[in-house]
């Protein structure tokens, strides 16, 4: 059986190096929060890698299971994702400009759907679910009116605030892991529990 000592250092190192990915990535979301532009021909050359990987993965477990029912619908959606890969790969800008588009629609019908939603159930929660549909109409508007300029900055800010928020998240598992790593590895090495009751605690259940 493995030390607990050696397990918990060995599970402090590694919470660590999550809480030093968590720093990496805030430096990352900050730096594309200032160059928005880099950071959408980042994000879409990404997501074009992604679609080509995720299409060839896909063609290979298709080209694995023919003989099947959906051996034909793998290979479509598969050549599918190649395709829309090289194309948003091959041009990043023209891409960015259409997926803004779609964002912008998006935003709209999601703030138009919430602001009837809610005066139709008025439920609870209507001024939050007024206020969600008012921000997403107010937002879409703004990315539409602003299009296509907008494309050069939407998916940057919003790809830039992810990676910030994700690194946010890491770092605060990474440091809260390792206090907690810290107290049970004292626990063990003391053999006492943290939470011993104090002297009067125990005189008080003696009476």
């Amino acid at each position: 059986m493995a030390d607990p000592a050696v397990q918990g250092r060995e599970l402090s190192r590694s919470l660590g190096r999550l809480a030093l990915l968590g720093a990496l990535l805030v430096v990352a979301g900050l730096v594309g929060l200032v160059y928005t532009g880099a950071a959408t021909l980042t994000s879409m050359i990404l997501f074009g890698w992604l679609l080509l990987i995720g299409g060839v993965v896909g063609l290979l477990h298709a080209v694995e299971s023919r003989g099947t029912n959906y051996f034909w619908l793998s290979v479509v959606v598969a050549a599918l994702n190649i395709a829309a890969g090289v194309v948003v790969i091959r041009h990043p800008h023209g891409s960015a400009e259409a997926l803004t588009l779609f964002a912008a629609l998006l935003f709209l019908t999601g703030g138009l759907f919430r602001l009837v939603g809610s005066f139709v159930v008025r439920g609870p929660q209507m001024g939050w679910t007024l206020l969600q549909g008012a921000f997403g109409l107010l937002l879409g508007l703004l990315v539409l009116f602003d299009w296509p300029h907008s494309s050069l900055y939407v998916l940057g800010l919003f790809f830039s605030l992810m990676l910030l928020f994700d690194g946010l998240g890491l770092i605060a598992i990474g440091i809260g892991g390792r206090r907690i790593v810290s107290l049970v590895s004292e626990q063990t090495v003391t053999g006492e529990p943290t939470n011993k009751p104090s002297e009067e605690d125990q005189k008080q259940s003696e009476n």
